[in-house]
């Protein structure tokens, strides 16, 4: 009947992964039986970020793994641009696993009780999967 992991109409699976949970990435690739992506994520001395992806991921399911640990706002940054890097180089899809971490928690409903209270590194997250087309978020 063929692979329950294989989208129909889609092309290959691969897994791919920030820096803020590497191993976690190659586990689940490991579990589902598919590819870990080849990519580089660089950080330079003045903080800038840098990320290569390293094989040709044309017309692939792409699934990146970065949970919102601590340093938060560096690992969003990573996160917005690795989407933006996979969109370039034309994957089908993008869904990006996020486990949010306590700390984002309790921001968010910080934000949620105090209307003009805002946490800055959050809501650009937020937004800017939806501005840059990510099929979906997972927030577990």
């Amino acid at each position: 009947m063929g692979d329950p992991f294989m989208a129909i109409g889609f092309g290959e699976l691969k897994v791919f992964s920030g820096s803020a949970h590497p191993e976690l990435a190659r586990e689940i690739a490991a579990f589902l039986g598919v590819g870990f992506g080849q990519a580089r994520l660089r950080r330079f001395p003045d903080s800038e970020v840098s990320f290569q992806i390293d094989e040709n991921i044309r017309g692939t399911d792409v699934f990146l793994v970065q949970p919102t640990c601590a340093p938060v706002d560096q690992h969003l940054v990573e996160l917005l641009i690795m989407i933006d890097a996979f969109k370039r180089s034309s994957a089908a899809r993008i869904t990006v696993i996020m486990k949010w971490t306590t700390k984002v928690a309790l921001a968010v409903t910080a934000v949620r009780s105090r209307p003009v209270f805002a946490v800055t590194s959050l809501q650009p997250g937020a937004r800017g999967g939806r501005r840059l087309r990510v099929e979906r978020v997972t927030e577990d």
